[in-house]
């Protein structure tokens, strides 16, 4: 083990936010059209499935990248990294419960239209908002794919700091209330 491996801390939970296996569509792509290109009797012509390699290829591994640096979530005793925005868990007061009707916008809670966290504009595609109240006063939603595991690893933290539910922490924000 090298020193820089010995003083990171320990991940709780971790989403690499893309898988790498997506920039196989680019070999995929000129296999297909090399193929497609020999049915059609033309022989074997290099040029446009070489084309498709290059630009499937790159176009998709560029995607995978964006993908792994903004929809990317790591969880350590420290701190929570939602993308690019690290916070650290002493900021967080309380985990707030999964909504009983997620699907519903009927009965939203305060918590589900606050800003999620990293830098995108709501909580991405594909993943499922938690709901934080942090230090201030201040609302956020964290988000994964994989979120009961991001709460069952998360709860733990906040709750050893500040506590079991229901301990000296102001709820006027939660169910019930849509603002």
């Amino acid at each position: 083990m090298s020193p820089a491996t010995e003083t990171e801390p320990a991940r709780l939970f971790y989403e690499p936010g893309a898988s790498w296996y997506w920039v196989l569509a680019g070999p995929a792509s000129a296999v297909a059209m090399l193929l497609i290109e020999k049915s059609g009797g033309n022989g074997w012509e290099p040029l446009v499935p070489a084309v498709f390699l290059v630009l499937v290829t790159g176009f998709v591994a560029l995607q995978v990248k964006a993908a792994r640096i903004h929809t990317s979530v790591e969880l350590t005793r420290d701190t929570l990294r939602q993308g690019t925005e690290t916070i650290r868990v002493a900021e967080i007061v309380k985990v707030y419960p999964d909504p009983e009707h997620a699907e519903s916008e009927k009965e939203v809670q305060r918590w589900q239209s606050a800003r999620a966290l990293g830098e995108l504009v709501g909580v991405p595609r594909g993943r499922v908002g938690i709901g934080l109240k942090l230090t201030g006063g201040r609302t956020a939603q964290a988000w994964a794919r994989r979120h009961r595991h991001l709460r069952a690893a998360l709860t733990p933290l906040v709750e050893e700091r500040v506590g079991p539910p229901g301990a000296d922490i102001d709820d006027s924000d939660e169910a019930g209330s849509r603002w």
